[in-house]
């Protein structure tokens, strides 16, 4: 079904076309959009070792597959993975991934800097007063270190259930429970901000409650300027419904602050069963995408991303896995199947994003003045004439 684009994802532009002798006027000059205002992301994660030049067959597809339909990647920074040993970071591989991205125009964002899951075993045993000079060397140096190509984070993960975690023993948790929750996020920040002043910093929770609500308004309080607010949507135990998609934004908007649906997932396949509480619980070795949950993956697409595109409060929407293979749980939730190709929720979102939602390329003639309106979906714009090319925004 096609329907207009909702008015908020529209904008309009005077854009004075100018050469080294002056405007340009009364020429034609082709506009083509590059990249919307709306982040439609996905995780990087998939294509560390094609952009590190490693990959594996059939890589050179999926980097097609990704870069044909999503402008923001996000890049794993788990620290327990990223320093598995004190002092020696895997720095290298993470840089040359994010300079691979952003040649191809894509948006990043670093996911986390801080999370009690993931935190690194090293750090385990020490006292508080250690623990939290190291969280903040560790913000200090990714923050600083990728600042030329990464400017957005998520700050703490997770940050409601931090202070009482206990499901494995962190150095983390004790770190926050001392803190709390909200102190923590505001010791993180003050350190990213001292290392990058114009970063973007987010919140990322699963728990969309009350509590993370009350999270939030402490943070500001504090005065943490909160970039985003992030809305885990892990839905492996059935689609949620576009009553509850609404529902949740309409309570975050409140806070003024975009806000960032994160961590998508709809299965192609048998869903888990409802009475799992953690997800991670659930194991399977047979866990399939299947015709019929190819088919309701795609339906449920389609109605969740027209959903929160719809909403103007949402900035972002990012879909957790582009492929099956190597999908979080083993579950069947990626886009593509573990053969390669591409299931039909791939083209529907595909459809939306570069289709539907995307201004197509056009041709218009500078006035007098070398001036020319452009109107279409918010995003950034390229426009081309002779002795000409620049870019420009349409917000």
């Amino acid at each position: 079904m096609t329907r207009a684009v909702p008015a908020h994802r529209l904008g309009s532009a005077v854009v004075e076309v100018r050469t080294a002798g002056g405007p340009l006027a009364d020429t034609e000059v082709a506009v083509e959009m590059r990249r919307h205002a709306f982040g439609f992301g996905n995780i990087g994660f998939e294509l560390l070792d094609h952009a590190n030049g490693v990959g594996m067959p059939g890589d050179d597809e999926l980097a097609r597959l990704w870069l044909d339909a999503f402008d923001l990647a996000i890049l794993p920074f788990y620290w327990a993975d990223f320093e598995p040993e004190e002092g020696r970071p895997r720095t290298a591989r993470l840089r040359r991934a994010a300079e691979w991205f952003a040649a191809h125009d894509v948006r990043l964002k670093g996911h986390p800097l801080v999370w009690h899951t993931l935190a690194p075993e090293w750090l385990r045993g020490r006292p508080l007063e250690g623990v939290a000079e190291r969280v903040a060397a560790r913000v200090r140096r990714e923050v600083g270190g990728f600042a030329d190509v990464i400017g957005t984070w998520d700050l703490v993960n997770e940050a409601v259930i931090a202070p009482t975690f206990d499901n494995g023993d962190n150095a983390i948790t004790p770190l926050a429970a001392e803190l709390g929750g909200p102190g923590l996020i505001a010791y993180a920040a003050e350190h990213a901000r001292a290392a990058n002043p114009g970063v973007a910093l987010h919140l990322n929770d699963f728990d969309l409650s009350h509590r993370y609500e009350e999270l939030v308004e402490r943070v500001l309080e504090l005065g943490v300027p909160v970039a985003g607010i992030g809305l885990q949507t892990h839905m492996h135990q059935g689609y949620r419904g576009e009553e509850r998609a609404l529902e949740a934004a309409d309570r975050f908007a409140r806070f003024g602050i975009p806000l960032h649906f994160t961590e998508t997932t709809l299965l192609s396949g048998d869903l888990m069963p409802e009475a799992i509480v953690d997800l991670n619980d659930y194991v399977r070795d047979d866990w399939r995408s299947t015709p019929e949950g190819e088919e309701r993956q795609a339906s449920e697409l389609e109605v969740h991303y027209r959903t929160l595109f719809g909403h103007p409060a949402v900035a972002s929407i990012t879909y957790w896995g582009l492929a099956d293979r190597g999908a979080w749980l083993g579950a069947p939730a990626g886009l593509v199947r573990l053969d390669g190709t591409a299931k039909p929720g791939y083209s529907v979102l595909r459809d939306l994003i570069r289709g539907e939602w995307w201004t197509p390329p056009t041709t218009l003639r500078t006035d007098h003045a070398g001036r020319v309106e452009v109107a279409g979906v918010k995003g950034r714009y390229r426009l081309t004439a002779p002795r000409v090319e620049q870019s420009f925004d349409l917000a």
